[in-house]
């Protein structure tokens, strides 16, 4: 599971098409659904803190967990100018470690696809459930196996920002079902730059995702002791087909005991 570096400097730069404002609104009508109102919330692969500041918003009091120091280094920026008491660590998902246990964890933005092997998406479920309170409630998305196939496949992609720029080689295995994305990133130094000048590094990095379908998700859950309770298309409340690019999935806490009411 490949850490962003070089890219996290522009990512936000890049991912300035995404409605994370409408993300967060419907991550919040999940979590209200799910009776998480208030609380502890854990953001698994927050990123640069995108999500985590908007939740932080609600009201919720967030823990991002991340792999990438770069990225995690901007979410903490962006702490200091909102004011949100966020915590961030720097963890692997795989094996990442919390003091107690949170009432709801989302991870969005197919944070999980980059966890490559099933049986390791089995030790992140099993780690959320052991951390979840009881009844809790896990969301989270996933690019499905025909987004990586049909749609991305086998392309080129590249684009402009003027300051910066990215070419952005996909290749998909479809036996694997493993998509590979080799990145070219030209960012401008502007400590070097001057008028009528401009001098851009060249950083290059190289990531792997994995397709899933419903039913491997499905699977899955059930065998790390999580419980599925529904899928959406992504970010519609409308149910997913074989031709649904991500899917949101709503799975809740098992195992632990509620306290009785006296």
């Amino acid at each position: 599971m490949e850490a962003y570096t070089s890219f996290a400097s522009v990512y936000d730069t890049f991912m300035d098409n995404v409605p994370y404002s409408e993300w967060a609104q419907y991550i919040r009508g999940l979590l209200l659904e799910s009776g998480t109102e208030d609380g502890i919330v854990l953001d698994l692969g927050c990123g640069t803190g995108s999500l985590t500041e908007l939740l932080a918003g609600y009201g919720y009091d967030m823990i991002g967990v991340d792999n990438s120091e770069d990225m995690l280094e901007l979410a903490m920026e962006k702490r200091l100018k909102s004011g949100h008491d966020i915590l961030y660590l720097l963890q692997d998902m795989r094996e990442f470690e919390l003091y107690g246990t949170v009432r709801a964890v989302v991870s969005v933005c197919d944070s999980l696809n980059y966890i490559t092997d099933p049986e390791d998406l089995v030790q992140v479920f099993r780690l959320v459930n052991n951390y979840l309170d009881p009844g809790g409630a896990f969301i989270f998305d996933f690019n499905t196996d025909y987004k990586y196939r049909e749609i991305l496949g086998d392309c080129t992609i590249a684009e402009d920002r003027g300051t910066c720029s990215f070419i952005w080689d996909n290749y998909y295995y479809e036996e694997e079902h493993i998509n590979e994305y080799d990145l070219t990133l030209y960012i401008q130094d502007e400590e070097y730059s001057s008028e009528g000048r401009e001098l851009f590094r060249k950083y290059q990095e190289t990531h792997y995702q994995r397709g899933y379908s419903l039913e491997e998700i499905r699977e899955l859950l059930a065998r790390s002791g999580l419980v599925f309770e529904q899928a959406y298309d992504a970010f519609t409340r409308e149910p997913p087909t074989e031709k649904s690019e991500r899917i949101c999935v709503i799975a809740a806490e098992s195992g632990k005991s509620r306290k009785k009411d006296k």
